[in-house]
């Protein structure tokens, strides 16, 4: 895929805005929805509201693409931690500092991290790694580097009909 050429700072603010603030374009489409599944517009937003406030919906997010943008340095890692007290949210709270970690899971295993990133280079992410590596609370990383992405989804499958 061919990156974009001429992002500008406009463009660029433009997309921030949209990444953190993408419940607006839900809600003028609430119309849509209602007039699609029968119900009435009230009862909709009531819904969504009750989503939101129970936690089901947990944000609105634009999928940008990663590639597109310059980010064509995706890697898996997989980390051992030093065992200690509280060790799991200590090197969690690291890892998801780096504005480049999208994906932090704390895993039972041989392994106690998996991370995912997205990185604009080779050397950003070996900024990152010289980061793990010079950490006292980290044993050991592997990386995996991801050669082509052939589904990225974070939605879930919901079933329509579920089993009784």
């Amino acid at each position: 895929m061919n990156k974009i050429k001429n992002i500008d700072e406009i463009d660029l603010a433009i997309l921030e805005y949209l990444q953190s603030n993408i419940k607006w374009s839900v809600r003028l489409r609430l119309r849509e929805l209602a007039k699609k599944i029968r119900a009435p517009k009230s009862t909709i937003y009531y819904r969504f509201k009750k989503l939101e406030e129970h936690g089901i919906i947990k944000k609105y997010e634009v999928i940008l693409d990663s590639e597109k943008l310059g980010f064509e340095y995706i890697v898996v890692v997989l980390i051992r931690g030093k065992y200690g007290p509280k060790y799991h949210e200590e090197i969690g709270e690291l890892l998801s500092k780096n504005p480049y970690v999208q994906i932090v899971y704390y895993v039972l295993g041989d392994i106690d991290f998996i991370i995912i990133g997205k990185f604009p280079s080779k050397n950003k992410y070996m900024e990152f790694l010289e980061q793990l590596i010079n950490s006292s609370k980290i044993e050991r990383t592997s990386t995996i580097v991801v050669a082509k992405v052939i589904k990225e989804e974070m939605r879930l499958h919901l079933v329509q009909n579920p089993p009784k």
